[in-house]
């Protein structure tokens, strides 16, 4: 599910949260995502960001400048669901999809050591550690969408 307020609408995405399937939260992870490039080509087009949505020339929705930190934010603002279960859809479920369970999405001894510092009030990066070495962050502040 791509939590980003365009794509589709929070109405439709709770609806999806009830059914069969197991979500999993991602994003379409265009250019603009943690850098500050406002235009850029995208299949012989270009792709102009205004604010968190990506525009084609044509006025039609090319994307969303959505990064993980944010769609976890939107799931629980949007959508309402506790953080505890937007951070799942972001870590466990998607490493059940791709079967890499037994090693990611999970902090748990022997599981690979990638975590991410979050202020836990305003769901935002505060930093990282990869492969157990800390990176710090500033503090990724994107807008609802």
């Amino acid at each position: 599910m791509i939590v980003d307020g365009a794509h589709v609408d929070p109405a439709m995405l709770q609806l999806a949260l009830r059914g069969r399937a197991q979500p999993i939260l991602v994003t379409d992870s265009m250019p603009p995502v943690g850098g500050r490039i406002p235009n850029f080509p995208l299949n012989g087009e270009m792709i102009e960001a205004r604010g968190s949505s990506c525009w084609r020339q044509d006025g039609v929705l090319a994307g969303t400048a959505l990064d993980m930190a944010s769609a976890v934010r939107n799931s629980v603002r949007l959508l309402g669901i506790p953080l505890a279960r937007a951070l799942g859809l972001a870590s466990t479920e998607p490493a059940r999809f791709l079967g890499v369970n037994g090693k990611l999405g999970r902090l748990e001894p022997g599981y690979r050591a990638d975590m991410v510092a979050l202020d836990p009030v305003e769901v935002q990066v505060l930093g990282t550690w990869l492969a157990g070495s800390w990176q710090a962050s500033e503090p990724i502040a994107m807008s609802l969408s």
